[in-house]
């Protein structure tokens, strides 16, 4: 992000101290953990989504770029839509245990969860 975005000032209104330096309250993403130390839990899931399952995948650790990057690799062999968001994988249908399967052969530890 750049030293000068306005939009991360937006509640500032003005400083009269020449060597103010305004700073925001970003957390620094999290570092991508290996696939061998991940530990990730595969659901099914019907809540919210008018009665239409989806394959969710949780527990993913690391940036978010990673995670959209696994997220287009399950989406891509599984052949269908989802999304990546807030630290979990929805893929479309019912695939868990195709997702299990590719993600074993990726190299993450994974594990069928819920019902």
């Amino acid at each position: 992000m750049a030293d000068n975005d306005w939009k991360s000032r937006l509640g500032m209104v003005y400083s009269t101290n020449p060597d103010f330096k305004y700073e925001t309250d970003e957390e620094p993403e999290a570092e991508t953990l290996p696939p061998q130390q991940q530990d990730l839990r595969v659901w099914l899931d019907r809540k919210q989504r008018a009665g239409k399952v989806v394959t969710l995948v949780k527990g993913f650790v690391g940036r978010d770029e990673d995670l959209q990057t696994l997220a287009r690799l399950l989406k891509t062999k599984c052949g269908v839509g989802g999304a990546a968001k807030d630290g979990e994988i929805i893929i479309q249908g019912d695939h868990r245990d195709r997702v299990v399967e590719i993600l074993t052969r990726s190299g993450y530890r994974c594990k069928k969860a819920g019902s």
